[in-house]
């Protein structure tokens, strides 16, 4: 069976809570739940029956003991999930604006994650990764470690390639996590230079790259697989045999959060890539999830609100102009 290791951290989610009220003494109430990026993929890669594996660090209190529970439930495995004795998850808030649009406010950075590449066990977790189909983290997974735990884990994937393990780079940038944006860059490019298979977006690489075009910021990117999403529900695909443009079905349902779009997108392309779908197919099925996560509040929607397994439907697209 296909195999994932995911690398990332998973905070403590607070999420203002239906009628409750923002702004003056109060502050409003809130909902507590988990989340983040790299987690989020995770979960619905396990709900698309993929074996996957979290890899990052918890404390030993009792919310990292209901966060293990939580994934184990969700079939996400937990065997490289370090524990630190004292130390604590970071936390994180949500306020969204009517249109379902988010804002996050962060408390990490004493957080138990920061500290992956810096154990005791460190080296048999990254040695590890030489057992798996794809090794898939993002680039907010880059910004919570130093430079040299940066290198300490681009020189195990390089490893993990030389077996044949493909590796996953999702762009998911926040500026916030990172001291400038010429660091960003230089931290991006060797990302892009060990990819087997990037995700991006424009929102991602304009935030990076201001003003320039999209075959300005593809041409950035020298993996034989990209996935270039637009601002519109489209994707630009570039592989053998490409490029292609896919876009999304059309909504039926009116976009309440857009917390995860990308998480999803991200699980669906990578799960249908490895079932062996060709790339087109593999946009199309991410579109389509993330198209549904989207129509729910936070970041993982009800199980029951997954679509049936296997669904294949012929992908919308059209070869892209050069």
């Amino acid at each position: 069976m296909a195999s994932v290791a995911c690398i990332g951290e998973c905070m403590v989610e607070l999420r203002q809570a239906q009628g409750g009220q923002s702004g003056g003494q109060g502050g409003g109430l809130y909902s507590r739940g988990f989340g983040g990026d790299t987690l989020n993929t995770a979960v619905y890669l396990a709900r698309l029956e993929v074996k996957v594996d979290y890899f990052t660090a918890l404390g030993d209190d009792a919310l990292s003991d209901e966060m293990i529970a939580a994934w184990t439930a969700e079939g996400v495995g937990t065997r490289r999930v370090a524990r630190l004795p004292g130390k604590l998850p970071g936390l994180y808030m949500i306020q969204l604006d009517a249109k379902g649009e988010r804002q996050f406010f962060h408390w990490r950075d004493s957080a138990a994650a920061r500290q992956l590449m810096n154990l005791p066990e460190t080296d048999d977790l990254l040695n590890s990764l030489m057992s798996y189909d794809i090794i898939y983290l993002s680039a907010i997974t880059l910004s919570i470690y130093d430079a040299a735990g940066r290198e300490r884990l681009f020189a195990a994937i390089k490893r993990a390639r030389l077996l044949g393990t493909r590796f996953v780079f999702d762009t998911n940038f926040r500026a916030r996590g990172w001291p400038d944006r010429d660091v960003a860059r230089e931290v991006f490019s060797a990302a892009f230079a060990a990819a087997d298979i990037v995700l991006t977006s424009t929102e991602d690489l304009l935030a990076l790259y201001p003003g320039e075009s999209h075959e300005q910021l593809m041409a950035r990117i020298p993996t034989p697989e990209l996935v270039f999403r637009l601002a519109e529900p489209v994707s630009l695909l570039r592989f053998p045999g490409g490029p292609y443009e896919v876009r999304a079905e059309p909504m039926t349902k009116p976009v309440v959060d857009t917390t995860a779009a990308g998480d999803s997108f991200a699980a669906a392309y990578i799960a249908a890539r490895l079932a062996g779908s060709d790339p087109v197919e593999s946009a199309q099925a991410g579109h389509r999830l993330a198209s549904l996560v989207i129509c729910y509040s936070g970041a993982i929607i009800p199980g029951y609100a997954m679509p049936p397994k296997k669904r294949h439907r012929p992908a919308t697209t059209r070869q892209a102009t050069k």
